[in-house]
């Protein structure tokens, strides 16, 4: 019983360790959408602590040609014991907390050659997750729908990589 007890501890710790080391495993164009919502995170009052990068819960990718992609991502991200503001803030300086919600986080954008373009202007939706609604996802998606469409792309939702 307690070989098993102890078995699961180590497993679960072992898979902690891997989600906090997932920021370096995404791709730079996502990445930079991760960026992105934790720039515009620093500057709301409200926040106190430092937010670190947690796991993607989805991900769509349209590539419309000449370097040219259409990102939408959703992804955690979850305080941190650190202030608002640290730099390199490292899964071992800066760990999880666990008694705060998480932040959930819908981005969607252009890049051209894996840079953010500027145009048209990136979306950024973060919400405490307990407090998300359906009718809030749906406005994300929809507004993510037109971004590419208005652009002459494909529908952004309708291909899925992840």
């Amino acid at each position: 019983m307690a070989v098993g007890l102890a078995l699961s501890l180590f497993c679960v710790i072992l898979s902690a360790a891997g989600a906090q080391d997932s920021y370096g495993e995404l791709p730079a164009g996502h990445r930079s959408g991760v960026d992105l919502a934790l720039e515009q995170m620093r500057g709301h009052a409200s926040l106190q602590h430092h937010f670190r990068f947690l796991r993607t819960v989805d991900k769509t990718e349209i590539e419309s040609g000449f370097g040219v992609k259409y990102l939408y991502q959703q992804f955690l991200l979850k305080p941190t014991r650190c202030p608002k503001g640290t730099a390199n803030a490292t899964p071992q300086r800066c760990p999880f907390r666990n008694d705060r919600p998480l932040m959930d986080c819908a981005v969607c954008y252009k890049t051209v050659s894996e840079q953010m373009e500027p145009e048209p202007r990136p979306y950024v939706h973060c919400i405490h997750k307990p407090r998300l609604t359906e009718e809030m996802k749906t406005a994300r998606t929809e507004h993510c729908k037109k971004m590419v469409y208005n652009s002459g792309a494909p529908t952004l939702l309708s291909v899925s990589t992840g």
